[in-house]
């Protein structure tokens, strides 16, 4: 956020692989675990807002009968995606925030609260070494996280709204924007990394407010505990890390009482390298899987699964050059896996749902972005930011298999896409 620039004096690079865009270096990660209070430019003073838009143009290999969305053809779309406005910065020396109010150009909703991330911190020393402290109060899980692994900041950085999706996911990943949470975090001697909290389901009324509600979401029934570990090093410019992070819920399917609940556990492992020993040539490896089990007791009784017990593993491999902090290569690799359901899964619809009842999907992306500012904390370079995009998706399978057998003839490869992206920030 060029807000960010505004009130530290830094440029985009200091923190961002990328000139623009999520991914992070050490020093953004510190930034972050700070809870944005760093200072040092000429205009922290002022209120540190910042706004962006996001445009694209989306074509897939087959089209989507009916339209991709509402008020959009079958294929060949062009989209405002989204527009947003940011809090981004501190508010005290020891109080920062980071706050996402977006309207959604696809759906044409209205603002909606986005990605909000509040933080209170200090620093001390712990066995004589540096101990950062803090508490994050948070609308999703993995917002907080400080490695672009966890589902909140995995890359790539933006993907298309207008193309089909894989229909199956876990449960930590489909909450954001429905619940509210607080964790408290510590980084001892820049090393060992813990953060440990709850999350529960908003009411009604708040998630109405923020126009977030949906009304088949899984509400959560009570409170779900939420951890993450991790360790770091970083070596003369080899940087590493590895983790663990999880989630526990009792949730309502589709906010539906009266039946018991339903009972999910994720839980996951990360690993990040990145060579910055040379920034002009940066290297990056990222590898995250998670595993869900299930215990649908609800859901049977309702009629909405048909095993009381399943799973779902998903695995997420990225592999990236940046050159210059300017021109950027990454390529993708995920795959989705699980107990097949023929009630949660099963559809006919050769898009959105699976004949075969699995929940198996399997793809590959490459990118291309281009970001050609960010390189200077001057007040031109402090006022905008860009990045431009080409994507490539092509699924092996989705929603259960290679092709689907409805007479439709649209197999997996019929939802590849390519989707070209801009994205302004100032």
């Amino acid at each position: 956020m060029p807000a960010f620039t505004r009130q530290t004096g830094m440029p985009c690079i200091s923190c961002h692989v990328q000139a623009f865009g999520p991914g992070l270096t050490p020093v953004g990660r510190q930034f972050k675990l700070t809870g944005y209070t760093m200072a040092g430019g000429k205009d922290a003073k002022f209120i540190p807002l910042s706004a962006m838009v996001q445009g694209s143009f989306t074509h897939t290999q087959r089209g989507q009968p009916g339209g991709a969305a509402d008020h959009f053809g079958s294929n060949n779309n062009a989209a405002m995606d989204q527009a947003s406005i940011f809090y981004a910065g501190r508010v005290t020396s020891n109080v920062g925030a980071f706050v996402q109010t977006t309207f959604d150009g696809v759906a044409k909703t209205n603002l909606i609260l986005d990605n909000t991330d509040i933080r209170l911190v200090d620093q001390g020393n712990l066995a004589g070494q540096q101990f950062v402290y803090g508490i994050s109060a948070n609308n999703s899980p993995t917002v907080s996280d400080l490695w672009n692994t966890l589902p909140a900041w995995s890359l790539p950085a933006a993907s298309s709204a207008l193309a089909p999706t894989p229909a199956a996911g876990t449960l930590i990943e489909s909450l954001a924007g429905q619940v509210g949470g607080v964790t408290a975090y510590m980084m001892w001697n820049n090393l060992l990394y813990v953060e440990g909290g709850g999350y529960t389901s908003l009411p009604r009324n708040v998630q109405q407010t923020v126009n977030t509600f949906d009304p088949g979401q899984n509400k959560i029934d009570g409170g779900a505990p939420y951890w993450r570990i991790a360790l770091q090093h970083d070596h003369n410019g080899h940087y590493g890390a590895i983790g663990s992070f999880g989630m526990q819920a009792n949730v309502n399917p589709q906010r539906i009482q009266g039946a018991g609940t339903d009972q999910f556990t994720d839980f996951g492992f990360d690993a990040t390298y990145q060579y910055l020993a040379n920034l002009a040539h940066i290297f990056e490896l990222n590898a995250t899987y998670i595993r869900e089990n299930r215990n649908m007791n609800a859901s049977m009784a309702l009629g909405l699964a048909e095993k009381q017990h399943s799973s779902l593993d998903t695995v997420r491999i990225r592999t990236a050059y940046t050159f210059q902090q300017t021109y950027s290569l990454n390529l993708f690799y995920g795959q989705t896996s699980g107990t097949a359901d023929n009630v949660i899964y099963f559809s006919t619809d050769p898009i959105s749902g699976s004949r075969t009842g699995k929940p198996n999907n399997q793809a590959f992306t490459a990118e291309l972005s281009y970001a050609p500012f960010g390189k200077t904390a001057s007040t031109a370079g402090s006022l905008a930011n860009l990045r431009l995009a080409v994507q490539y998706v092509h699924y092996f399978q989705f929603n259960g298999g290679i092709r689907n057998y409805d007479g439709s003839g649209r197999n997996a490869v019929g939802n590849d896409t390519l989707f070209l992206s801009g994205w302004l920030a100032f």
